[in-house]
């Protein structure tokens, strides 16, 4: 398959606009940007990941990763878990579900690209 041409800015903008409103409308669960990030982070980056360790990485307050990691683990993208070697660590790890929507998401994100790309 033969590699896509770098987008200009605006393709950039109308990419992931075409992306967000397909999301919507597959009623994906709705993630801030924050969230959405760090949950891609979680599952592109190699394990382990702690808070302390994501809250560096992202440049994020550890509260503020704190609250991200508290709604995508309600949604089970996600679970937390104390680190055995160090208790005062907490490991976040992925889960099945979370593995499935980001699989979904990019599927969807690939069939848009291809989309706008043919149209």
């Amino acid at each position: 398959m033969a590699a896509m041409p770098p987008l200009k800015p605006g393709q950039a903008l109308a990419l992931w606009h075409s992306v967000m409103v397909a999301s919507l409308n597959r009623e994906l669960p709705d993630l801030t940007a924050r969230q959405f990030a760090l949950c891609l982070h979680i599952y592109q980056a190699p394990p382990p990941h702690t808070v302390r360790g994501l809250a560096a990485t992202l440049n994020m307050s550890k509260p503020a990763v704190t609250r991200a990691l508290d709604r995508l683990e309600g949604l089970d993208f996600l679970r937390r878990k104390p680190d055995e070697a160090d208790r005062r660590s907490i490991l976040v790890q992925r889960t099945v579900k979370g593995s499935v929507f980001l699989r979904e998401f990019a599927d969807l994100a690939a069939e848009t690209a291809r989309k706008l790309n043919d149209g």
